[in-house]
């Protein structure tokens, strides 16, 4: 276990393709066509032999045990495109009407929120909206899990005392050099898209440009800056919280030398994100979709996750993994995961300031 410490106070496109690209003019494109993502009157009829179309931006390691499982219990097959969360929620948008999709499943709300604002989600059912604390959704989609930003640190190099309290501090000249991050990485991204909800454009590129001048280490991976703090290579590094579970399930806690901090409430660094889904706007299958969405909020997948994954569920009556904070104790930014939408913003932002 961790020393976890609260802070001191169209057509298928069918290529992979840069969400920095194709996401602006997506978007554009749904505003120009009226897509809408209007409730039809009369529900939809679940038929168990149609099968449910995912596009999936989780990893195909995940989510194929997962959905093997809603088949074998539903009876409902299931068809599943996998891809990187932002660039699948890209092609989606490209695809529009054409599309197969009869749910997305992301791995971070930035994304969910750029979908949902181009009209390609569909209005929640209350069966799945009234599960979820409307702060982890949206109207059109609802978040399935919860991750907590935290701080990595190397505790030979860093005493526990020593651990910034807040992001903002990691630009300060003692850490240069030392800090990790994943700028290519959803999480990451959304991470900084709340930065700039809670403290505006202006502050967050003063931060991001902060971080570049303090020669901040970047990596691709979430995993790849844990290991490199445990390692010593980095002292710092930001990460979401389950990445230090999922590597101490593999080779024993005992056995690792990085430990996590979460910083003061109401700091960005504690941001709760979620893997979120929705049922797509025109979906040829909606019910099955909806079915889907459902069953991945029962106690019993939501237990899969928490033992699976060490994300935090986001129902009633399913605790957290051993050792975090309970998520109502994980104060980040006070903003909805709903206001996460301006995806595009953020990526230009990095870009200007040379993070990707």
């Amino acid at each position: 276990m961790p020393h976890v410490r609260r802070a001191r106070s169209a057509a298928r496109l069918g290529r992979a393709a840069s969400l920095a690209v194709i996401l602006p003019a997506a978007l554009l494109l749904a505003a120009c066509s009226g897509s809408t993502s209007e409730s039809s009157e009369a529900a939809p009829t679940l038929d168990t032999s149609e099968s449910v179309v995912v596009y999936s931006g989780r990893s195909e390691d995940l989510v194929a045990p997962l959905l093997e499982r809603f088949t074998v219990e539903t009876g409902i097959p299931v068809e599943v495109r996998y891809g990187d969360t932002a660039e699948l929620a890209a092609q989606l948008i490209e695809e529009g009407d054409a599309s197969s999709a009869d749910i997305y499943f992301g791995q971070d709300a930035g994304a969910m929120g750029a979908l949902d604002a181009a009209g390609m989600c569909a209005p929640l059912p209350d069966a799945i909206s009234d599960a979820v604390p409307s702060v982890y959704r949206s109207e059109n989609w609802t978040g399935i899990t919860g991750r907590a930003r935290v701080i990595a640190y190397d505790p030979k190099q860093v005493p526990v005392e020593e651990v910034p309290t807040s992001v903002l501090q990691l630009t300060d000249p003692r850490w240069k050099g030392q800090v990790a991050i994943a700028p290519t990485n959803g999480s990451f991204q959304a991470f900084v898209t709340a930065m700039r909800v809670a403290m505006g454009d202006d502050a967050t590129r003063e931060w991001l440009q902060g971080m570049v001048d303090n020669d901040a280490q970047v990596f691709e991976k979430n995993s790849q800056i844990r290991d490199a703090v445990d390692a010593g290579t980095v002292q710092l590094g930001l990460i979401n919280h389950y990445y230090w579970y999922q590597k101490a399930a593999e080779v024993g806690a005992e056995n690792m030398n990085v430990q996590l901090a979460f910083t003061e409430p109401g700091d960005a660094g504690t941001l709760v994100n979620v893997a979120g889904a929705c049922v797509i706007a025109g979906s040829d299958n909606p019910a099955g979709g909806a079915a889907l969405v459902e069953w991945m909020l029962e106690p019993e997948t939501q237990q899969w996750f928490v033992d699976e994954t060490f994300e935090y569920p986001l129902v009633e009556g399913v605790a957290a993994p051993a050792g975090v904070p309970v998520l109502s104790d994980v104060t980040g930014p006070d903003i909805a995961l709903a206001e996460l939408e301006d995806l595009p913003g953020t990526l230009a932002m990095l870009q200007d300031v040379g993070l990707t």
